[in-house]
């Protein structure tokens, strides 16, 4: 390898260097979203399945709103 050839190589293994350190910021900020997206849909999933899981189970005892309301409704009833 003579002088020129060896500038050459050397030019080019800096640029790709170059380029490589441009590039990868870029990819790690990638690889990191992607890894919080996954980490979001598998939260969600698992939310999603408690949720049905409290609401097959849920007892039937009325809220106190509906206890109120059904309260009120029998007071008119009867002052009517």
């Amino acid at each position: 390898m003579d002088t020129n050839q060896t500038q050459t190589l050397i030019a080019m293994i800096f640029a790709l260097g170059t380029l490589v350190l441009l590039v990868l910021p870029s990819v790690i900020g990638i690889v990191r979203d992607r890894r919080v997206d996954r980490q979001i849909r598998e939260a969600q999933e698992i939310r999603e399945g408690v949720a049905a899981q409290k609401s097959s189970s849920r007892s039937t005892v009325p809220s106190t709103a509906t206890w109120y309301a059904e309260g009120r409704r029998s007071k008119k009833l009867v002052n009517s």
